[in-house]
């Protein structure tokens, strides 16, 4: 079921904050402190919505047992006890644990889904739950599998899974290993390799967990759905699963939390390095294009039709590519974020990517209409002070707040931050969040940490806290009172299409339990 994801609110918390600075260059001087070491081959850092005193650490394998950890913050303690671990996992090279994607309601329900291949090979999709969600350990026995995919050959097995704003579960394949994609997998709309895979892991009734996550009550099929708007539904041709194919090995991907906005940074056979860009509100089906195209180049295998210059909307190209050859000891691309953070306003906007042979790390602004604008080498500007550098990058990832991470092959993990952030009065929140920009409710943050952090609802996702506005207030009269609730009471349960004045607070074109309760936690405020 299509539904809001970690709201509106969250998404779009930064909303106002990033309209005040999108005129400005990302200027900010950076640099990196590590915040982790002594772990096993981490590879990605992420956090539940609105959980700020923890991030979650990814490690890939050790031996073969995958581990979540629990980094408290902000002291950033690493706790020895792993959150979860998965055993036994394959051990090549590129095999491992290597996603986890907590539910957009994680804080309420406790689940959350991992991506790993098993000692056979097979990349296996679980979901798990910790009670209560607060718990630095997960329940290993709650374990329940949602998605198994055979994989060929041991190398190219995508591995990432996140949340989208339309609260859909998305998941990267590669396209089976090997070298040039000899079945020609990723173009084979009949398999899971080589795509983008979206479903619906809550079933009809929004809550994962329940009966009807597998569509069919009192059955025992995998708990999942495939949304009816996938575009290869039902009688298309394709799985029902798939949202876009063409991908060679999709190394980090990642939602932009303001836009909705995809990133997929898939990695090269040879020559070249790619970005790709899903604008938000795509219907799904886009081919990027491999194994036909590397980059924007053919590459003369059997059975393509190659698209050089993407015409005809038969192939999408990448937004960016990079040659190994002139780029300086380049050989993969590790994908990452667009900053959405708190603590440097001018970087909003601005997506972070590295190489992971050539340890280069880069970034720049793009827009569908103005292309990439402010591109910038930002390696030298993020090695940290002394003898550590951070080398062989596996990922980025956000903590709550969207400040960004990046994690490297020799068990470290880094924050990237201001070269002068400073944090006079110790509340672990850097100054610029406090000092500068909006904050309606007089509390010395600002509003988009405010809710970033679940400090404040933002119900209608206008980047104000709710406590700052008069939501409930249907007819305007400058209170919430009788005749506001009797009118929302009158339209309760109105489906899709339904405005403001009918009751429908939060704007997702229902009038329901979500609004009634924003109307009631006003109710006889004076505005």
């Amino acid at each position: 079921m299509r539904r809001l994801s970690l709201g509106r609110g969250i998404v779009t918390a930064f909303a106002t904050l990033s309209t005040a600075t999108a005129a400005l260059a990302g200027t900010t001087q950076l640099t990196t402190v590590r915040v982790a070491s002594g772990l096993s081959l981490p590879l990605y850092v992420t956090a539940p919505p609105g959980d700020t005193s923890r991030a979650f650490i990814v490690e890939q394998r050790s031996g073969t047992t995958g581990r979540i950890r629990v980094l408290q913050l902000p002291s950033n303690t690493l706790l020895t006890t792993p959150f979860l671990s998965v055993s036994p996992v394959s051990t090549g090279d590129e095999q491992g644990l290597l996603g986890l994607a907590f539910h957009p309601n994680y804080n309420d329900n406790g689940y959350f889904w991992i991506n790993y291949t098993d000692s056979g090979g097979t990349t296996r999709v679980v979901r798990y739950q910790a009670s209560p969600p607060s718990s630095n350990t997960a329940n290993a026995a709650s374990a329940t599998t949602v998605l198994s995919i055979s994989q060929p050959f041991s190398n190219h097995n995508g591995g990432w899974l996140g949340f989208g704003p339309d609260g859909y579960l998305y998941i990267s394949t590669g396209d089976g290993g090997s070298a040039n994609d000899p079945g020609n997998r990723a173009q084979n709309l009949t398999l899971h390799l080589g795509k983008m895979l979206r479903i619906d892991v809550d079933g009809a009734d929004d809550i994962p967990g329940n009966d009807d996550d597998d569509g069919v009550i009192g059955s025992t099929l995998a708990p999942y759905t495939n949304p009816p708007d996938n575009p290869f539904y039902g009688a298309t041709t394709g799985l029902d699963e798939i949202w876009a194919y063409g991908l060679r090995n999709p190394w980090r991907c990642s939602f932009d939390r303001l836009t909705g906005d995809l990133w997929i940074g898939d990695v090269g056979q040879g020559s070249w390095e790619e970005i790709d860009f899903q604008p938000a509100g795509s219907s799904g089906g886009e081919n990027y294009g491999w194994r036909c195209m590397e980059g924007n180049h053919c590459t003369g295998l059997t059975g393509c039709t190659c698209d050089i210059n993407c015409g005809g909307g038969l192939l999408v190209c990448p937004i960016h590519e990079y040659s190994h050859s002139t780029d300086g000891f380049s050989c993969s691309i590790t994908g990452g974020y667009v900053y959405r953070g708190c603590a440097m306003p001018d970087m909003n906007g601005i997506y972070f990517f590295a190489d992971y042979c050539s340890d280069h790390i880069k970034s720049f602004r793009y827009s569908p209409g103005s292309g990439i604008t402010e591109f910038t080498d930002r390696t030298t500007e993020l090695d940290p002070a002394g003898a550590t550098a951070i080398t062989d990058i596996t990922s980025f990832g956000e903590d709550a707040y969207g400040e960004l991470y990046i994690t490297d092959r020799n068990g470290e993990v880094f924050k990237i931050i201001s070269l002068t952030a400073e944090d006079c009065n110790a509340n672990a929140i850097d100054d610029t969040c406090e000092l500068a920009g909006n904050d309606c409710n007089n509390n010395g943050k600002l509003d988009e940490c405010d809710i970033a952090a679940g400090d404040s609802d933002d119900i209608n996702g206008n980047g104000i806290p709710d406590e700052c506005e008069c939501l409930g207030d249907l007819d305007g009269d400058g209170s919430v009172g009788l005749a506001d609730l009797s009118a929302l009471l009158t339209n309760y349960g109105t489906p899709s299409g339904a405005t403001y004045a009918d009751g429908d607070i939060d704007g997702d074109g229902d009038v329901d339990l979500a609004d009634l309760s924003a109307l009631l936690t006003n109710y006889g405020l004076n505005c």
